[in-house]
């Protein structure tokens, strides 16, 4: 893949007080082609959407009024999951454990060299578009999951589990006809043409449980601070 058509659709997110850092991470990033935006602190960045292509956040360790952790731990909670890559004049072992723990990309201190950080962000990007298309995979399957009616998410749970027809069938105090009527419309509603198939999406979804039976059963039946200066 070359340079260009890894980021070329891409938005680093500059988060530093420190404007000689902001100005000069921002030209050398533009420089290759990447978008930039940057912020003077937490507060002005969290004003913004992030962006819904790939990105990734450089972000200031040590800030004032919130620290890059406590930014980092608010990125967390909102479910875009967007890869942290610390910056720190100082980066002290527990902080980078910290930061680590909670998913950071990566730690780089100050004054970095411009190649250490480029590789840094276009890894970064790459990891983000890589969860961009699981995140559109998992929000396909929940919407085709929601279009079964409540009795078509039961039989669809048992199936998966293991369960043969007429072992669904007697659990939910049903015809074994049935089920298989409720079967092929789950079969149809989440457009899929095996078992094997349904069963990773269940997985994918949560809603797949431990099956009781041998995999045998599994079968069809026949028919995721000190800043530097530049």
């Amino acid at each position: 893949m070359t340079q260009t058509m890894t980021t070329q659709d891409a938005t680093v997110l500059v988060v530093d007080d420190d404007p000689e850092v902001r100005r000069g991470v921002s030209r050398l990033l533009r420089s290759v082609g990447i978008a930039v935006r940057t912020f003077a602190s937490p507060q002005r960045f969290f004003r913004e959407r992030l962006p819904a292509g790939p990105a990734c956040v450089l972000l200031d360790l040590c800030m004032e009024g919130m620290t890059g952790l406590e930014v980092q731990e608010a990125l967390g909670r909102n479910g875009r999951g967007v890869p942290v890559i610390f910056l720190s004049g100082h980066a002290t072992v527990p902080a980078a454990a910290t930061g680590f723990r909670h998913g950071a990309r990566d730690f780089l201190e100050k004054p970095f060299r411009p190649e250490e950080l480029l590789a840094a962000v276009r890894q970064a990007i790459e990891e983000d578009r890589r969860q961009g298309v699981d995140r559109h995979q998992s929000e396909l399957f929940q919407h085709r999951y929601e279009r079964l009616t409540p009795r078509e998410q039961e039989v669809m749970a048992l199936v998966v589990s293991g369960q043969l027809n007429k072992q669904a069938a007697v659990e939910l105090g049903i015809s074994e006809k049935t089920i298989k009527v409720h079967r092929a419309r789950v079969m149809e509603k989440m457009e899929v043409e095996s078992l094997a198939a349904l069963v990773l999406i269940a997985e994918r979804l949560g809603v797949a449980s431990t099956p009781e039976s041998g995999p045998d059963d599994w079968a069809e039946p026949a028919g995721p601070c000190l800043s530097h200066r530049w």
